[in-house]
């Protein structure tokens, strides 16, 4: 059983928390926090051990009538596993205290790919994590192109990738962010999407756009693929019905046509936060023009990287060496389907 704490409990760490909780071969010590607030309350509603960086925060988040467990250096000879899950670029910061005390850390895709040793997608290079002490779990987007390319991979070569991500402008909790009446294009081009997908696929030809837009649900991305062979479209279909963690929707018969469609789907499901960790495909958009394909699928950004999360551990610290048990496992515990 090993032994994991969750540093940073925000929209990543939250839903990291409760997908340890339902591992066999994972135990939740606790999570940290640096403000009293709303998921802090929830935290202790919850029975989830919260820990905060020293006394003078514990009599903070007491006078806010939150209970803390302790500070997070009393309990780190306890943990066997960190899941770092702060804001952007503080993952690079927290990594001193992890080698100092010599634990293995996962951070997210927040961090620059220098903080790791290895940049992470399971379906893509889960040997290359085997026994990594860090790992890099890349963010929602590229999680998404990855586990695509990888499947499509298997079809027929690949000679180029083009992507352009219509990304959503915040999460549904930001009152604070986002355009309200705009559509902002991000005017470096690639955008850092391309570089990062190559952190985990390795040197292919890939560029990729951004714009934003004023919603919050879901990402969206419309991809590009140039096969060096010719591709059965009904072959195409099947390979990436049959994958993990893809689901290519019915979307006439199911009436699935849009972000909110989805997001609706998952609360009638009972899904909880109404995740969805699944790369959402529209069947309707998959078209082959020679050895060109276009094809659109949906993101959901606040849960896609959530069983990234459990599996890099299970690399990391080699409770499996076998991707697709590990997989198997993962999607088993959080209701992860691979069709509908």
């Amino acid at each position: 059983m090993v032994r994991i704490f969750v540093n940073g409990f925000g929209t990543i760490g939250k839903r990291v928390a409760s997908a340890i909780m339902k591992q066999e071969d994972m135990e939740l010590v606790g999570v940290a926090k640096k403000t009293p607030d709303h998921k802090a309350y929830v935290a202790n509603r919850q029975g989830i051990p919260l820990y905060v960086l020293d006394n003078e925060h514990i009599e903070l988040f007491e006078e806010h009538g939150i209970k803390v467990a302790g500070v997070l250096r009393d309990v780190v000879d306890n943990i066997d596993v960190f899941i770092d899950t702060s804001p952007k670029g503080i993952g690079e910061r927290n990594k001193l205290f992890y080698e100092a005390h010599k634990k293995i850390a996962i951070f997210q895709g927040g961090e620059k790919p220098e903080v790791a040793e290895v940049s992470f997608t399971a379906q893509a290079n889960y040997r290359d994590a085997i026994g990594k002490r860090y790992i890099r779990v890349v963010s929602c987007n590229t999680t998404a192109i990855a586990r695509i390319l990888v499947e499509l991979g298997k079809i027929a070569p690949i000679r180029r990738v083009r992507v352009v991500l219509v990304r959503r402008a915040a999460d549904p909790w930001e009152s604070k962010k986002g355009p309200i009446n705009a559509i902002v294009p991000s005017l470096k081009i690639p955008s850092h999407h391309a570089d990062d997908v190559k952190t985990v696929l390795g040197e292919i030809d890939i560029m990729t756009t951004a714009v934003v837009v004023p919603t919050t649900i879901m990402h969206m991305h419309i991809l590009n693929v140039e096969f060096a062979d010719n591709v059965d479209k009904s072959l195409l279909i099947d390979k990436l019905i049959e994958a993990p963690r893809i689901i290519v929707i019915p979307s006439k018969k199911l009436k699935l046509d849009s972000t909110a469609s989805i997001i609706e789907l998952a609360r009638d499901m009972g899904r909880e936060r109404n995740d969805i960790y699944e790369v959402m495909v529209f069947d309707e958009s998959i078209k082959l023009h020679g050895r060109e394909l276009w094809m659109m699928y949906a993101v959901h950004q606040e849960a896609i990287v959530v069983p990234e999360n459990i599996d890099a551990v299970r690399a990391a610290y080699k409770l499996c060496d076998d991707p697709e048990t590990s997989i198997k496992k993962t999607d088993r515990s959080l209701g992860i389907l691979s069709r509908l």
